[in-house]
């Protein structure tokens, strides 16, 4: 113990201070990510050393991660793939002078998440990973499918969102159908002169900030012709009291979303974004009201938020324990390990004690350092929408640009992907469908492609989808549940409108 005690001086809380602050600047900044943050600073890790260079990059995976928050809620665009279902609650809060508030309830969300993942992972690392190992391309591929389902249950009419999420999956699969993933190596899906620029697909990044953001500023630019303004005028100011008192009669929200963030954190490849519908979509599922969600009901926030940040501890039990990334940032910290001629795998935790109590100690520190430094300064970080619209949007226009460039490290298809969907989700939103199905449905649809062939594949058999676990038949069970709610809803919202126009 005493051992650990020396490797934690000042300059260890320091960096991850420091990476937490770093991390949430680039989570705020459209097209910043975490794994942008911990890729620029892995570099400074070999200097640092690996006690100090994991201080830093867990602060920056935590603060990145959180400042997705930002942007989701004040300007409707996700910093982070797993902060789509932020902009469903969070950007109408924002509209209705709540902003501040809305942005405080996701700051406690974050915390709880971060620390109910970090006990998880402390606890019962050994246990959690012994367990997900167990799951087979199939569970992952009802996992995918469960999340799916959400499609139909957050659309104002469900054929429309069914329809919207169908082309979502669509768009998903331009590209390489890979030998990797079942495929014939070809590419599909497109024009034979598109075939150098789409090899790879459409990158996920610059379609979520062109659909969310190119969008939005055309939207809004549109309307502030109309009217002669600078589109709406959003206020932070008014109604925004926060109080604790919010998570009342809400906490079973807040923990469930937490374990299923950091469960799903622990499948390697499923990702964020699938951890955040979920979570969104059982509260949709459970909740005794759930007709405000996606109107700015708060419980949306807690869900999405609090899975989110719940992705950090989560992603980290496979990485240590058996040597496989949960997401594409602990891919990012697996260099960090190689730098300093460390191998991760079921020996790391056994061989590395003294490494293990220090991330252990830089997890919950970094938690607790990104809470205090976003919610006492979210007042700050909400004058950006004071800023003058026309001096706004060409800032954010300029940022969403640099970030789509840089992505990828510079590559200019990634520009005009960026603005393709941007003019794409204005489209879409002025045709009436609903771009919240389609976003899902793009980040999902490959991931079940993949699993889905990969499961016939090692099986040979469609029965393996029904009769492989007992894990697969709850997770069935799931899903059956999930559609019967959403049919429901929809014959509730048919019933209610032919009343109203009667």
């Amino acid at each position: 113990m005493l051992d650990i005690l020396s490797l934690l001086d000042i300059s260890f809380f320091l960096l991850a201070a420091l990476g937490a602050l770093v991390g949430i600047i680039f989570g705020a900044i459209p097209g910043m990510t975490a794994t942008m943050a911990v890729a620029v600073c892995l570099p400074l890790t070999y200097a640092l050393g690996l006690n100090h260079g994991l201080a830093l990059l867990l602060g920056l995976y935590v603060g990145g991660i959180s400042g997705g928050m930002v942007p989701a809620v004040l300007l409707n665009i996700p910093g982070t793939p797993s902060s789509i279902t932020t902009t469903f609650d969070g950007y109408p809060m924002a509209q209705k002078g709540e902003g501040e508030r809305a942005l405080k309830v996701c700051v406690v969300a974050s915390l709880v998440g971060g620390l109910l993942s970090a006990a998880v992972l402390f606890l019962f690392a050994p246990l959690l990973a012994e367990f997900s190992i167990k799951f087979s391309y199939v569970e992952k591929f009802l996992i995918i499918l469960l999340a799916l389902t959400v499609i139909a249950s957050m659309s104002r009419n469900m054929l429309v969102g069914i329809f919207s999420g169908v082309l979502g999956i669509w768009l998903s699969l331009i590209g390489t159908y890979s030998i990797s993933d079942g495929g014939n190596g070809h590419t599909r899906l497109m024009f034979d002169f598109l075939e150098p620029y789409l090899f790879d697909g459409f990158s996920l990044l610059p379609v979520l900030i062109g659909i969310f953001g190119i969008a939005t500023i055309l939207l809004e630019a549109e309307e502030g012709i109309k009217g002669g303004l600078g589109g709406k005028h959003v206020e932070f100011g008014k109604g925004s009291g926060f109080s604790f008192g919010l998570f009342k009669g809400r906490l079973t929200n807040l923990v469930r979303s937490s374990f299923i963030g950091t469960f799903v954190g622990m499948l390697p490849g499923v990702g964020g974004s699938a951890a955040s519908v979920l979570a969104y979509t059982q509260e949709k599922n459970l909740a005794r009201d759930s007709s405000e969600m996606g109107k700015g009901a708060p419980q949306g926030l807690i869900a999405s938020e609090s899975a989110n940040n719940a992705l950090t501890g989560g992603a980290l039990i496979p990485l240590l324990s058996l040597g496989i990334p949960g997401d594409s940032t602990t891919a990012v910290l697996i260099g960090a390990f190689t730098l300093q001629g460390i191998q991760v795998g079921p020996l790391f935790i056994p061989e590395n004690a003294d490494t293990w109590y220090v991330m252990m100690t830089a997890l919950v520190f970094a938690n607790v350092v990104m809470f205090f430094l976003m919610f006492y300064a979210i007042k700050h970080i909400a004058k950006v929408v004071l800023v003058p619209k026309y001096i706004l949007y060409p800032i954010i226009v300029m940022m969403c640009v640099v970030g789509a460039y840089a992505i990828n490290y510079g590559i200019m298809f990634d520009v005009w992907t960026l603005l393709i969907f941007g003019v794409l989700g204005y489209l879409i939103q002025k045709v009436g469908l609903e771009v919240a199905p389609l976003i899902i449905g793009f980040i999902l649809g490959g991931q079940a492609e993949v699993y889905f062939v990969k499961s016939l594949e090692s099986f040979g058999t469609y029965s393996i989808f029904f009769t492989k676990s007992p894990i697969a038949v709850v997770l069935w069970l799931l899903i059956a549940a999930s559609v019967a709610f959403s049919v429901i809803i929809s014959l509730k919202g048919r019933a209610k409108r032919q009343a109203e126009a009667f």
